[in-house]
């Protein structure tokens, strides 16, 4: 492999999004919708270049594959720290840093890990959030 083909495919697959299934990006509003409508929510506070947050997304996803209820039943949105660590929603959930994890149902948080990368602490949180969807 030539140097720039090695590059190109480098940087493409950087560009991929960080978590797969059915992760949301984002959006201003969409949280709110999205509680609003009863629904679960799973924020991850991330960027692309965190390899703390790689090795969450690693975790989430491992988790995600081996019970397909995470993803049928609980709304994981990415939220980019770059883009929004500064928002209203980073503000109002108190969000310290990037790599963090918030679980929330109705006006509640139910839970969250900042800096965590244990597998067994990630998949307690998200079976907190999963306990969630059927009470």
């Amino acid at each position: 492999m030539n140097r720039r083909t090695f590059l190109t495919t480098t940087v493409a697959a950087l560009a991929l999004p960080v978590l797969a299934q059915a992760t949301t990006n984002y959006t201003p509003g969409l949280v709110k919708k999205r509680l609003a409508a009863g629904e679960t929510v799973f924020l991850v506070f991330g960027t692309k270049w965190c390899t703390t947050c790689a090795a969450q997304d690693r975790a989430i996803n491992a988790l995600m594959q081996s019970n397909p209820d995470y993803d049928a039943k609980v709304t994981f949105i990415h939220v980019d720290y770059d883009q929004y660590g500064q928002s209203d929603l980073a503000k109002e959930l108190k969000i310290p840093r990037r790599s963090t994890l918030v679980v929330l149902k109705g006006s509640e948080e139910l839970g969250r890990i900042v800096a965590g990368t244990s597998k067994k602490q990630i998949k307690d949180l998200m079976d907190i959030a999963l306990s969630a969807t059927v009470a």
